[in-house]
């Protein structure tokens, strides 16, 4: 079995860099469960396998960068 990539941390950013405008509601629903209110915004997470398939469900909107 592959290795994952995981912050050394423990911590990721979670940024929405894309709009919602004619997205399906099951994307807005899983932006909404990650934190994010609008457009541009960004949120901290532990980094777990729950949050890494939200994003997974939504790599094309949003970008994660590991927190120092």
């Amino acid at each position: 079995m592959a290795k994952r990539k995981t912050s050394s941390s423990g911590r990721i950013k979670v940024t929405q860099v894309r709009s919602l405008s004619g997205r399906p509601d099951k994307h807005r629903r899983t932006i909404e469960a990650l934190g994010l209110k609008h457009h541009q915004s960004s949120v901290e997470h532990n980094d777990t396998p729950a949050i890494r398939g939200m994003i997974r469900q939504v790599n094309h909107l949003v970008s994660v960068q590991d927190v120092e």
